[in-house]
């Protein structure tokens, strides 16, 4: 009985890990593509170092987090103040952060694109940045405005 308890215990361990090495594309064009590919929107977070920690701590550090977002978006990240981005990329970043209108950062905006004649359009779905009040909150106000219609 024991040797049963320990072994469930260990793959429940090895889930959480797992569960929380969360991917997220860099680029907003694997973005895009990721998005149309498996049909989810894309949750974008703005971020920069040296910000507040709250947004990363409490809610995307999750194990909540994790499982709510490998079946509800595709993760993309765009780091303003990365040394390591292209020119061209953060010319890009900031082009994106003002489209979307995001004032503070962190700052996370859902979007839809679609890309046709090498164009690309955008559909902003709503915009969130950290509240106070846990994972479960958080998730709640996110799928209100993914999916307007169930609430």
């Amino acid at each position: 009985m024991m040797k049963k308890l320990l072994l469930s215990l260990f793959f429940l361990g090895i889930f959480t890990v797992q569960s929380q090495n969360l991917v997220w594309k860099t680029n907003i064009t694997d973005g895009i593509e990721a998005s149309n590919k498996l049909k989810k929107p894309m949750l974008i977070l703005f971020t920069a170092n040296n910000l507040a920690d709250n947004l990363q701590s409490e809610i995307i550090k999750t194990l909540e987090f994790a499982l709510w977002s490998r079946d509800n978006v595709i993760l993309v990240k765009l780091d303003l103040s990365d040394s390591q981005a292209s020119d061209a990329d953060k010319e890009q970043n900031i082009k994106l952060k003002n489209a979307f209108g995001v004032q503070d950062l962190p700052e996370i905006c859902y979007a839809n694109a679609i890309v046709r004649k090498s164009k690309t359009t955008f559909q902003a779905l709503g915009k969130m940045t950290y509240k106070s009040g846990g994972v479960k909150a958080w998730i709640i106000e996110s799928n209100a405005l993914l999916h307007p219609s169930d609430f």
